[in-house]
């Protein structure tokens, strides 16, 4: 069994979810929210933010740690046990470059009901809906775009 931990982001522009949608080899891969490797000595804040960075080219804002999923998957000759570390994020426009090398051939921000049912992965959906709900209470607040919590 090999251990492997990522981190990622639910990055909301005024309201709307920042997705990327895999193509690999033009077989559809889905709707998936940024995430990544976490890198010898970096810490789970700096992968998330440097992961949103490389897969959408959004320069986004940590708001917040929202939780973790957990899953695994087959490769050739074992399996891999992934933890992922997710954080609500903030981006200052509509902006988003999907990385090409990665496999994403689009990406763009959508309303919560809209990126929900795009979503392939149903701990991604959990984790949008506990983030959103977050986003939420921070806008009821008056604290969402206000930088005191930083």
């Amino acid at each position: 069994m090999i251990e492997a931990i990522s981190c990622g982001g639910v990055v909301i522009f005024r309201g709307k979810i920042l997705l990327l949608y895999k193509n690999y080899k033009n077989k559809y891969e889905g709707w998936v929210l940024p995430k990544g490797t976490v890198e010898h000595g970096e810490e789970f804040k700096e992968t998330a933010a440097r992961e949103v960075l490389e897969e959408t080219g959004v320069n986004a804002s940590i708001i917040k740690y929202i939780g973790k999923s957990q899953y695994s998957f087959n490769i050739s000759e074992d399996t891999v046990e992934k933890e992922v570390h997710w954080y609500l994020m903030m981006s200052d426009s509509y902006y988003s470059k999907p990385q090409r090398e990665e496999y994403f051939t689009d990406s763009g921000y959508y309303k919560f009901h809209e990126a929900f049912h795009l979503l392939k992965f149903s701990n991604e959906k959990q984790i949008l809906d506990k983030a959103y709900g977050e986003f939420l209470e921070l806008k009821k607040s008056n604290l969402w775009g206000n930088r005191k919590y930083f």
